[in-house]
């Protein structure tokens, strides 16, 4: 926004007037209007000014601002894509998080199952297994 307005003030300053055309002032019916073609009836071709030359240090301002207008756009759309990949890095690592932490927890489950149909004697070994999967998934996935 910032850049389209100063791109327009500086054309403003560049630009002559000498392009635009004629003006005629007209007087129809005791009413006066201004056209840029002649007249129907009374009128008068106005004279037109040269605009005055552009004054160099508020061009040379004006482009200045053009410029850093320029790089603040540049840096705010670098910002943004580094955000946007940060964001999405942070995605992935979060799904993989989600993804180990099902992963230890259906383990978990497992084992449970199998203590609860182990023997007497093998009863010992699914509890340590069991405790040391719960453990493993305590420390990796603390919620």
């Amino acid at each position: 926004m910032l850049f389209r307005l100063l791109s327009f003030a500086a054309a403003c300053i560049v630009c002559q007037s000498t392009a635009a055309g004629a003006i005629y002032k007209c007087h129809e019916g005791g009413r006066v209007s201004y056209a840029d073609r002649p007249c129907p009836g009374a009128g008068a071709e106005l004279p037109l000014r040269a605009a005055p030359p552009p004054d160099p240090e508020t061009q040379a301002r004006m482009l200045r601002a053009r410029d850093l207008a320029l790089e603040i756009d540049k840096l705010r759309a670098e910002q943004t894509m580094r955000e946007e990949r940060d964001a999405e890095r942070a995605r992935r690592a979060a799904l993989a998080l989600q993804k180990r932490c099902d992963k230890l927890r259906l383990q978990r489950q497992w084992l449970e199952e199998d203590l609860a149909r182990t023997r007497a004697d093998a009863k010992e070994e699914a509890r340590t297994k069991l405790r040391r999967q719960a453990e493993t998934l305590a420390v990796e996935c603390p919620a």
